[in-house]
């Protein structure tokens, strides 16, 4: 990697000295100024991973100086070197955010290991920001692919209960992206600096759960040699999504609700009762009020976990989202095999839009992954997908009822109509020519059952 430093002296003697520190230190490049205005105005305008001054500026003072280096680069690491120093000096500049304070005449090998350590901070500062902002920029909304009615519906949901506290269930089938909304919620939510702690509770023996979400006192079983905080703790300030939250034991639940009403627990074998500042998402791929009725599932958790649902629908309800998927993981996963741009046949297309997609968005990712690695070219055909996809995507086909589309004549009235009232009508109509039957009246109108259902809560018609 390649840094840039910044020197700043006043004195041109010293700047040279300084300069000749880092020729045998690889591949740095050192540049210097004499005063602080031409100082800030390279930290504003270029990226230096590096500042090294004696602090000597008239215009302003000392401390003045230093902020208004950090409000220009508040990431930069500062040694300060002066003849000037003394103890209380060093502490006020120190506070600042200094690196480190090196008094003048100085040990050209201490201030080589002071630089090789302040480089290496700076790095990972560099590293961890943009990580950070690679990872946000995932869970951005925009990176959320969809356009159907569902999805947009979906967003609207998320967008609002990021700006807010309160605990979300996010239900659906397996594969239909209850952690990726998990994730955008935390990640635009005000508690994105913080811990998101995530915890699969069907993925955690039943004997060994309860250890892991509340954590446990040295000595409170036989194999707990030392004191273990539990997943509610490393996510204080932050959000714990705890998916898979219907595989949770009855005892287990009746734990988990008192920390969600209270912010208390109290890890196993201990007496002190610590108090956790924690957003909670839950995440279930069945029907928990089903699991209710039948006590498989506490009926007050349900209530306290679902103060704000979001349902995902499956991928073969949303059928308009299939390519747009397909274009992004096709995109995704080309680029990270090192491949020029593929794309789908119009063949594989009309395949894709076929096939019933069981395993809803995970599925389809898999098989595109699959798919790009064994092309060879540009272009996604059969022979890249696993025999069984094309078989059963053919089937179905096969299998619709030929039907032939009736064009309905329609005058539409001198002083116009509410299309969204023509809409609601014709809705309702449905449920009533289908006895309520929600599948059937969808099909009365040519629309998926999910789109049909965002039409019905639309209108208000949901009861």
């Amino acid at each position: 990697m390649a840094y840039r430093v910044l020197i700043a002296d006043d004195e041109e003697r010293m700047r040279r000295v300084l300069a000749m520190v880092f020729q045998d230190m690889g591949d740095v490049k050192v540049v210097t100024t004499s005063n602080s205005a031409t100082t800030l105005d390279y930290l504003e305008k270029e990226r230096f991973h590096l500042l090294i001054t004696d602090l000597k500026v008239q215009e302003m003072g000392r401390l003045e100086f230093l902020k208004a280096i950090k409000s220009k680069a508040p990431d930069i690491p500062i040694i300060v070197l002066t003849a000037y120093g003394s103890v209380v000096s060093a502490i006020d500049v120190m506070k600042e955010g200094v690196f480190d304070y090196l008094a003048t005449p100085f040990d050209n090998d201490i201030l080589k290991l002071a630089v090789k350590r302040a480089l290496k901070m700076s790095s990972l500062t560099i590293e961890n920001k943009y990580l950070r902002q690679e990872l946000e920029s995932q869970y951005n909304f925009g990176n959320i692919i969809g356009n159907s009615p569902q999805v947009v519906e979906a967003l609207r949901l998320v967008g609002e209960v990021s700006k807010t506290d309160s605990t979300v269930l996010i239900t659906g089938e397996s594969g239909t992206g209850k952690e990726l909304i998990a994730r955008a919620i935390h990640y635009n939510s005000n508690r994105a600096c913080g811990p998101l702690i995530v915890l699969n509770c069907a993925a955690i023996p039943e004997n060994l759960l309860e250890s892991e979400l509340f954590g446990y006192e040295r000595g409170a079983f036989t194999s707990a040699e030392k004191t273990k905080k539990g997943r509610f703790e490393l996510a204080a300030g932050g959000t714990f999504f705890m998916d898979e939250i219907s595989e949770m034991s009855m005892a287990v639940q009746a734990k988990v609700l008192r920390v969600i009403e209270t912010k208390e627990l109290e890890r196993l074998g201990g007496t002190e009762t610590l108090k956790v500042d924690v957003r909670i998402i839950c995440a279930t791929n069945k029907n928990l009020v089903d699991l209710v009725k039948s006590e498989k599932f506490r009926e007050d958790l349900y209530y306290r976990i679902s103060v704000f649902p979001i349902t995902l629908t499956p991928l073969r309800e949303r059928r308009e989202d299939i390519i747009p998927l397909c274009k992004h993981f096709l995109k995704r996963f080309s680029t990270k095999m090192g491949k020029a741009p593929i794309s789908l046949s119009k063949e594989m297309e009309k395949l894709f839009m076929m096939h019933k997609w069981e395993g809803n968005i995970r599925e389809l990712q898999n098989v595109i992954e699959r798919a790009v690695i064994l092309c060879k070219g540009n272009l996604i055909t059969s022979e890249h997908l696993l025999t069984s996809i094309v078989k059963d995507s053919y089937s179905i086909e096969k299998s619709k009822p030929q039907t032939t589309d009736k064009m309905v004549s329609f005058n539409l009235p001198p002083n116009g109509l509410s299309l969204d009232a023509l809409e609601k009508e014709l809705v309702t109509q449905a449920l009533e020519k289908s006895k309520n039957n929600k599948t059937k009246a969808a099909k009365l109108l040519g629309l998926t059952r999910g789109t049909f259902r965002y039409r019905l809560q639309k209108y208000g018609l949901t009861n």
